[in-house]
């Protein structure tokens, strides 16, 4: 993300990058933002006005993206963010999210952990020292998943899968309670 509007308070995208499952890159660039980029933030973002030449128009990403996503399951750290950022939206049962993950939330005191600090806890990998690297934090976020793949499934599983109804127990099973009293 860069910075827009006045004092660069406004955060706008700047770079997408996606992996697969196993870590390789399918998408990575460079997206040029509609509004007028007003703070860099090279230091944090690892962008600056040099990538611009490369960059794709923010609608042409948002395709490509959008193309690349649908019909799959996305896996992101505070995802939800990143899809504000593409002005794009996805199924809920269709994320995982890494921020969000229970498991995850005790190396934050229960609150949303950083990328940084459950790369350096799980999986004793430093990132994020200087400017961040979009595909960086893909790759790690990727593994973080992988490594917890099982416990990601029993969440969703538990959060999806319909809860039975009718004759096997549903309102029924209510019922047959209050008779015997």
């Amino acid at each position: 993300m860069v910075g827009v509007g006045p004092g660069g308070y406004e955060s706008a995208l700047a770079r997408v990058s996606i992996v697969d499952f196993h870590g390789r890159q399918v998408y990575d660039s460079y997206v040029r933002p509609r509004e007028r980029v007003t703070d860099w933030r090279t230091a944090v973002s690892g962008v600056s006005p040099k990538e611009m030449r490369f960059a794709r128009d923010f609608a042409e990403a948002q395709k490509d993206v959008a193309e690349l996503l649908d019909g799959r399951i996305l896996i992101g750290h505070d995802v939800r963010h990143d899809l504000e950022a593409l002005k794009l939206s996805h199924p809920p049962r269709d994320v995982r999210d890494t921020s969000k993950h229970g498991g995850f939330k005790r190396h934050a005191n229960g609150r949303k952990p950083a990328l940084r600090i459950l790369a350096q806890t799980l999986l004793n990998v430093d990132i994020q020292g200087g400017a961040h690297s979009s595909l960086e934090d893909a790759r790690v976020t990727m593994l973080l998943f992988r490594k917890n793949k099982s416990e990601f499934d029993v969440d969703h599983a538990n959060r999806y899968t319909p809860k039975p109804t009718g004759a096997s127990g549903g309102s029924h099973a209510k019922k047959a309670k209050k008779k015997k009293r």
